[in-house]
């Protein structure tokens, strides 16, 4: 696809410097920086910035520092808009959307950005795709794995009744990423020892996967595709489980569609975000390598950072992969490149040149 050998992370993340936070942000303590940069923060909650990379300047330092041609930017978890009041969800929506397409209009051979909709509010869901697509020129739709509805009900996102946002997402020949969080506020279990971050996490997105492809969403959407986050760690291993459920108890899924059907589809994808080259090669074996995209999720600590303690650096793990014979040289550069460009784009060639074009450029 590409004139030379790129490297392009199809999982980053960006935070605004502090002063790009609206006032109302901090005021109502939905999300903002302090001034020394040292913490994220929230109502009741705080985390610590632990990399300058978190914010643009030194993003695009490290980006040339690995040698990472481009970066699909997500948005901020913190910002999915749950349990807010509808005005602040949408105000806060469409600052991290104005957000990132700024970084992609100022830095289009650099940046790739997603944008996020709440989807408790499809009617406004909807009316946000239409504007970040149209006005902004996005084409990458963030969901979270689950969401709080407008009646205070945690639901998954490949509910039926979110079926409006695939139809239009497909329309557009949108590429979506799935992205778990906010599992601490309805798995009821104490807080500790990162086990959300860690277990649950990935639970989520088996959890969305299951009912992804139940629903027979990767057909009846042909121009949708969707990519998980963290490699579906969960879903990989819990495969023949689904599918020895979905036969002993046929009575449980009628109407719903077999889980083998969707193993390999040429519209779910996976990041490489797995830590181990087992993880790695299980999901490949189950899933295909055109399925699977290079993922950093820098630059949280549990993303491919360099790290001495962990003696990792970004893209580590597909050269481990590429050394203990996982995969081919040719598998690496399309991991890293093609296919990267096939979720964002699909089929559309064109698209896909011109991304091409302004990365080498």
């Amino acid at each position: 696809m590409s004139k030379r050998k790129l490297r392009i992370n199809g999982h980053s993340h960006l935070l605004p410097y502090p002063e790009e936070i609206p006032d109302f942000m901090r005021e109502k303590e939905i999300f903002w920086i302090d001034d020394d940069k040292k913490f994220m923060l929230q109502k009741g909650w705080k985390r610590p910035v632990t990399d300058s990379s978190f914010f643009l300047n030194e993003k695009l330092e490290w980006m040339e520092r690995y040698n990472i041609d481009h970066a699909v930017v997500l948005n901020l978890s913190q910002l999915y808009g749950n349990g807010l009041r509808v005005e602040e969800m949408k105000k806060a929506l469409r600052f991290q959307n104005d957000f990132n397409a700024k970084i992609q209009q100022n830095h289009p051979n650099k940046f790739t950005c997603g944008f996020v909709v709440h989807p408790g509010f499809v009617r406004g869901a909807l009316w946000e795709i239409e504007r970040c697509v149209e006005e902004l020129d996005l084409k990458l739709l963030c969901l979270p794995t689950h969401y709080m509805d407008s009646i205070g009900t945690w639901r998954c996102i490949f509910d039926e009744e979110n079926e409006p946002i695939f139809e239009l997402a497909s329309k557009y020949n949108l590429a979506v990423e799935i992205h778990p969080y906010d599992g601490e506020k309805f798995i009821k279990l104490e807080n500790t020892s990162w086990r959300f971050h860690l277990i649950w996490m990935l639970a989520q997105c088996a959890d969305a996967y299951h009912f992804l492809t139940l629903n027979g969403y990767p057909d009846k959407y042909p121009n949708m595709r969707v990519c998980f986050a963290h490699g579906g760690q969960l879903a990989q291993i819990n495969l023949g489980r689904r599918i020895q459920g979905f036969d002993g108890r046929p009575d449980l899924f009628e109407g719903k569609v077999h889980p083998r059907k969707s193993v390999g589809h040429k519209n779910i994808f996976f990041d490489t975000l797995v830590h181990d080259t087992r993880s790695l090669k299980l999901l490949l074996e189950n899933q295909k390598s055109s399925q699977i995209l290079a993922g950093l999720d820098d630059p949280y600590p549990l993303g491919e950072m360099e790290s001495e303690p962990q003696s990792s650096y970004p893209g580590k793990i597909l050269d481990l992969a590429l050394e203990q014979k996982v995969i081919t040289e040719i598998e690496k550069d399309e991991i890293w490149s093609d296919n990267v460009l096939q979720w964002l784009f699909g089929d559309d060639q064109k698209k896909k040149e011109e991304l091409v074009n302004k990365i080498i450029s």
